[in-house]
């Protein structure tokens, strides 16, 4: 049975995007890079919400062209052999190894981690994100906050039913500027 979980870049100021839905602010220096690369090692499958793999999949297929990063460089051959999940209930069609889930979120989750050899990764996003922690089956929220203040914009979590208690279980500086949040359901 896989784990799940939840990578996301966040403001100091907490949020995702800012207040016109830029997303210039995070910077992925070697340290970070390299961190990004030991999480996605035990990982089997990506999962998306819509907004975020319309993002991911308008730069990934063709990251190569578009940036000489070295982040980018190496992880786009991974992006695009490794396995994704897009939960929506609007798209009809993606590519990239990608299935397209609409059905009951719990349900299709559960499934997910118990068929997983691997552990899965949400990348990003609030809304898919939010829904998983209300139903309790994000298993670890890695949140790298970054030296910014946004003012505005999606926070990373919208406002939840029930609290939600955490144990950080590390915390780290990358790059001397961006700080890993790392926690576990309590």
């Amino acid at each position: 049975m896989g784990k799940l979980i939840y990578w996301v870049h966040t403001s100091v100021d907490g949020f995702i995007e800012g207040p016109n839905g830029e997303f210039d602010w995070p910077e992925m220096g070697p340290e970070l890079s390299a961190y990004g690369d030991e999480i996605q090692a035990p990982v089997g499958t990506f999962l998306y919400g819509r907004v975020v793999w319309d993002m991911m999949s308008s730069f990934w297929p063709d990251a190569e062209s578009i940036s000489d990063h070295p982040h980018d460089l190496k992880f786009a051959p991974i992006w695009r052999r490794t396995p994704k999940v897009v939960f929506s209930s609007t798209l009809k069609e993606a590519g990239w190894n990608t299935r397209i889930v609409s059905g009951n979120l719990s349900e299709e989750v559960a499934e997910l981690k118990r068929q997983a050899d691997q552990d899965l990764l949400l990348n990003g996003g609030s809304q898919l994100a939010s829904a998983l922690t209300e139903l309790r089956l994000i298993d670890e929220y890695h949140i790298m906050v970054h030296p910014v203040v946004l003012g505005g914009g999606k926070p990373v979590f919208p406002p939840q039913k029930d609290r939600v208690d955490l144990r950080l279980v590390d915390s780290r500086t990358f790059d001397a500027r961006t700080v890993l949040l790392r926690y576990e359901r309590s």
